[in-house]
């Protein structure tokens, strides 16, 4: 048992690139004792919850689920909306009940496990429904996933905050964003050897996968060693509402960091736009499925740990760097749609450029999640989490509803314009936040 410990933590010490694992800082010194063992348990929990979500992904798996059944056109809008906002807005009202809990793992636990019943009922789904009825459950069954991926959101945080020091975050995020986009690229390869649309078998594992990933991130969830924390100041949800509005007043750099996270949106929004080009240019078969999965997954696979060292060090410079990527690729695919000639009528340009935003959204979420982490306080983190979250999952609403709009307007090239003036804005209110590492 020992000399397993002794192994575990040279290569910790080894992943993380830190001289001695018994140096922490923020945490306390029972936590910092097992840092190394909660290391590894926080990198395979989070592996099934990235692996989970590329199999489940509003902006891939599930368009191609509403189109495998025959759901009507309308409801593919729906899913990223839903998918986004339906884990943000209630976290404000979770915080205060999260805080009576001296350990808040089992809120995660908890939150895995319904995603992972919903990921299997959307297996199930993908055999069994067609047509208008089969899309709303879909849609239903994916709202019951988006508010338990807001339970798991938000101890997560809490728990890393509590469980990994600080300049370790990162690094952790991005390891397990490394692996989990090498098993994707695995994944996405076999399906490049399909000619046809997928079809319903092929949906049900790849959502059986999923099911399988979160049940994972639950299990290493509950198998984290976390100290009792403070329950004291626990608020019901109006009260929290009022202490959160009262945060934005005070604190000015939680203000600018919300500010720079609502414009940094775009990046998101971009993705199943570029992601719908290709297919209006190439078709819809499974193997423009599978070159998108491939590209995804490498683009994750090599971003991830680039961006977490990065993050230790700056995350402020994370974010701003990745708003101007995601600028550029906005430019690119507008600019490639536009252009004459067959060269463009294929799927692999606007793939390499969906890679490409890919890193440069891993990067606008693994900044921003090591920011808030790195700003808040031990007592405070759940709060300062809960309500950027629920503000980012109201302006999601706002934001998609005037987006579909401009699209139905612009068309999909003009709108990645105006998300490329979103994105430069956010790189810019970025450079302005202070260091927090």
């Amino acid at each position: 048992m020992a000399n397993a410990r002794i192994t575990q933590s040279r290569f910790y010490e080894w992943l993380t690139g830190d001289e001695d694992s018994r140096l922490c800082k923020d945490i306390s010194d029972e936590a910092c004792h097992e840092q190394p063992g909660n290391f590894f348990r926080h990198l395979f929990a989070s592996l099934g919850n990235k692996l989970a979500d590329e199999f489940s992904s509003a902006r891939l798996i599930l368009p191609w689920l509403l189109g495998a059944i025959g759901a009507p056109l309308w409801m593919v809008g729906l899913l990223v909306p839903i998918r986004e906002a339906g884990a943000l807005l209630p976290q404000v009202f979770i915080a205060g009940f999260i805080r009576h809990m001296p350990q808040r793992k089992w809120v995660w636990v908890i939150g895995g496990a319904l995603q992972a019943l919903c990921a299997a009922v959307l297996a199930i789904l993908a055999m069994t429904s067609s047509g208008g009825l089969g899309g709303a459950l879909v849609l239903i069954v994916l709202v019951a996933l988006s508010l338990a991926r807001g339970l798991s959101s938000i101890a997560t945080k809490d728990v890393l905050g509590k469980t990994i020091a600080k300049q370790r975050r990162g690094n952790l995020m991005g390891w397990s964003g490394s692996v989990a986009g090498g098993v994707t690229l695995l994944s996405g390869a076999v399906l490049m050897l399909f000619d046809d649309r997928p079809g319903e078998l092929v949906l049900t594992v790849l959502l059986a996968i999923a099911a399988l990933g979160w049940a994972l991130n639950a299990v290493c969830a509950a198998m984290i060693r976390e100290d009792h924390g403070a329950t004291e100041g626990g608020e019901n949800a109006w009260n929290s509402i009022r202490q959160g509005l009262r945060l934005l007043h005070q604190d000015r750099t939680f203000l600018h960091f919300n500010v720079a996270r609502a414009l940094l949106l775009s990046s998101a929004l971009a993705l199943p736009y570029i992601a719908l080009l290709g297919q209006q240019q190439s078709g819809e078969d499974l193997g423009g499925l599978g070159v998108l999965i491939v590209i995804s997954g490498l683009a994750s696979m090599l971003a991830s740990p680039f961006w977490g060292k990065r993050a230790d060090k700056s995350s402020r410079r994370v974010m701003r760097d990745a708003g101007v990527i995601a600028a550029l690729c906005c430019l690119t695919v507008a600019g490639v749609a536009w252009a004459p000639g067959d060269w463009s009528r294929t799927i692999w340009p606007f793939a390499i450029v969906y890679g490409v935003l890919v890193i440069a959204h891993a990067g606008v979420r693994l900044g921003r999640k090591t920011y808030i982490v790195d700003m808040a306080t031990r007592d405070d983190r759940a709060l300062y989490v809960a309500l950027s979250n629920t503000l980012t999952g109201i302006l999601m609403l706002i934001v998609g509803a005037v987006i579909g709009v401009l699209a139905q307007w612009l068309g999909s090239a003009g709108l990645l314009l105006v998300l490329a003036l979103c994105a430069l804005a956010a790189s810019l209110a970025a450079q302005r936040l202070p260091e927090v590492e």
